[in-house]
């Protein structure tokens, strides 16, 4: 079976991203465009079926620039320069464990990827640690619509609807300032200083989210001790019109 061949009569935004809740969780180490040539392979999962293990997907500057509504050269740009920098990229989960021990899993992104220069597109194969994180998944495992990433221009605003997501049966997240930091990656600076993460990641991302979302969205810090932040609050509802959940 060809697995670069997706469904003709379902546009690739319309297929769902999965990956399981740890991977949600997960520092994920891609930026803006990364993120998009990942996401777009991973909603092409849906139109697939397991062939021996083997996954590989093709994406080429046109369908890049169609899906992210980029103009070609942009396109073109970002994905000779996300062809060069995928294979570095590794997502990372820490779990704590008692006595203030922890454990730290890495899982390289993708086993190849090989540049068509001149030609405008790109093969990646996702690697085999990853893909238990993202095939044939039956629990514990998130799923949205990648059209509803489409539009945001900011990684912490997709990070943020992923882990907001994780809970659209609920519609509330209540998630560790440490966790959060580690799965949105926030700059070191604002894992210091509350007041930064507030203004540089938080708030960015809960105004984009409910203007190119339509999502309605109150947050609150956590608090021990009626001082230290320990952890956020997410209270969240779509918009009735708008299929996002």
């Amino acid at each position: 079976m060809d697995l670069t061949k997706i469904s003709e009569t379902i546009p690739v935004s319309d297929l769902h991203v999965n990956m399981s809740n740890e991977l949600i969780r997960a520092a994920h180490g891609l930026n803006l465009p990364e993120k998009r040539v990942i996401s777009l392979c991973m909603a092409k999962l849906d139109s697939v079926r397991l062939d021996d293990g083997r996954y590989k997907f093709k994406l080429s500057a046109t369908e890049f620039a169609q899906e992210f509504d980029l103009d070609p050269t942009t396109a073109y740009d970002q994905l000779k320069s996300v062809g060069d920098s995928l294979m570095k990229r590794v997502a990372r989960s820490i779990e704590k464990l008692p006595r203030g021990k922890i454990k730290e899993r890495k899982w390289v992104w993708v086993s190849g990827v090989t540049y068509h220069g001149g030609e405008g597109w790109i093969e990646l194969g996702f690697s085999h640690e990853m893909t238990p994180h993202l095939f044939l998944l039956r629990k514990e495992f998130t799923s949205y619509k990648l059209k509803h990433a489409v539009a945001l221009r900011s990684v912490y605003s997709w990070r943020l609807l992923e882990l907001l997501m994780q809970f659209k049966a609920t519609g509330l997240l209540r998630i560790e300032i440490d966790d959060f930091c580690q799965a949105i990656e926030a700059p070191p600076s604002c894992e210091k200083d509350f007041g930064q993460l507030r203004r540089r990641v938080i708030e960015p991302a809960v105004e984009e989210l409910i203007t190119k979302n339509s999502l309605m969205i109150e947050w609150q810090p956590i608090k021990h001790g009626g001082r230290k932040v320990t952890g956020l609050e997410f209270r969240f509802s779509p918009n009735p019109q708008n299929s996002l959940f």
